[in-house]
């Protein structure tokens, strides 16, 4: 038989075990990396006739495309060539001097990104069957300055963004909307509204709220569970890893963010080289009445009774700042004075996020 001196020694034991346990689950998962090297075997490469893969003709090598050797310097190479060194060459002939079609393909959509519409308003059909640019000379003028810049982005948007094209102003003329009612032609900015991705960063920076951590790994708004197939269900409890810039968040293919979805955020299963631009009714209530939102607000009502207490002007004058970037005009300052008196400072808040002033670039 055990002596209760045993018996107190072994309950010891587990009680020390069960904390050995506790600390071990409560350490962050690690993670994981695979490292290898893959040497496979290159398969014969055929010509798709029709481009359909069960439709294999004669045995090709690996080489350039052939419309194109006209302009652009050519390459071949072996049959038994490995997948490296068939990627280096596509690499260099795509971002060769001589091969203008990546720049202006590139110089477009970022040009696209700023003003909402590019010069060529197909951004992924260059070919006969897309638009003609609307500028080409301008067109050739960006994509020889990518280049020569090394293809170097940062200062090819500070360029676009002190360009006069994209300071001047947004007021609507009635003897140019009749000439250009589109703005093909530039004579003013046309307004466009913020990106799903934009309003969410908007709100979190006028609530104070924005984690504005760069690098290391993504967030998601989503649970992943693993069933007979994938689910993402979206999470209900927020806090400040999932508060980072929405260009750090994980977007699964599978995965609806209603909050992104409702502002044409695009299908994360399909390519879209262009988001189109809707306006429905859901927006306003996703703005008035959507979790996030009301938190948002909540957080930027309490941070402005911090800063100016009970001073309603000042209380004001704050909000319209961190909203709108500037001072309330002496109307807008008298319309919200009773209305935060009366209806209360986050209401009044979730009023601002609904603004053109606030999701309109203009």
């Amino acid at each position: 038989e055990t002596t209760d001196s045993e018996r107190e020694q072994v309950r010891e034991w587990k009680e020390q075990l069960q904390e050995v346990k506790a600390r071990i689950n409560a350490l962050p998962e690690l993670p994981r990396w695979w490292a290898g090297t893959f040497h496979e075997i290159q398969e014969p490469t055929h010509v798709f006739l029709g481009g359909d893969p069960q439709r294999k003709a004669q045995v090709t090598s690996p080489a350039s495309l052939s419309a194109f050797n006209a302009t652009v310097p050519t390459y071949s190479l072996a049959e038994e060539a490995p997948e490296a060194q068939r990627r280096l060459a596509l690499a260099k002939w795509l971002t060769s001097a001589n091969n203008p079609l990546p720049a202006r393909v590139w110089a477009n959509r970022i040009w696209q990104y700023h003003f909402g519409q590019g010069l060529v308003g197909t951004p992924s059909d260059f070919g006969l069957m897309g638009q003609a640019p609307s500028h080409p000379e301008l067109l050739d003028w960006l994509a020889r300055r990518l280049m020569a810049s090394g293809w170097q982005l940062k200062p090819f948007h500070r360029m676009i963004l002190l360009s006069e094209a994209y300071r001047q102003g947004s007021a609507y003329h009635a003897e140019g909307g009749k000439i250009d009612a589109e703005n093909r032609f530039l004579w003013r900015f046309s307004p466009r509204r913020l990106s799903a991705e934009e309003i969410r960063d908007s709100m979190l920076a006028a609530a104070g709220v924005l984690n504005r951590r760069m690098g290391g790994p993504g967030f998601r708004l989503y649970r992943y569970l693993q069933d007979n197939v994938a689910t993402y269900v979206p999470l209900d409890q927020h806090g400040s890893e999932t508060w980072r810039r929405a260009v750090y968040h994980h977007h699964a293919r599978a995965s609806v963010i209603d909050l992104m979805s409702e502002f044409d955020c695009p299908d994360p299963a399909f390519a879209s080289p262009k988001r189109s631009v809707t306006t429905t009714p859901l927006q306003a209530l996703t703005l008035m009445n959507h979790s996030f939102t009301q938190d948002m607000a909540q957080a930027m009502a309490s941070r402005l009774d911090a800063m100016a207490g009970k001073d309603d002007e000042a209380w004001i004058r704050e909000a319209c700042l961190q909203c709108f970037g500037r001072l309330p005009t002496q109307e807008e300052t008298a319309a919200m004075k009773p209305f935060k008196e009366s209806m209360g400072g986050a209401l009044l808040c979730r009023t601002l996020f609904n603004a053109n002033a606030f999701i309109h670039l203009d």
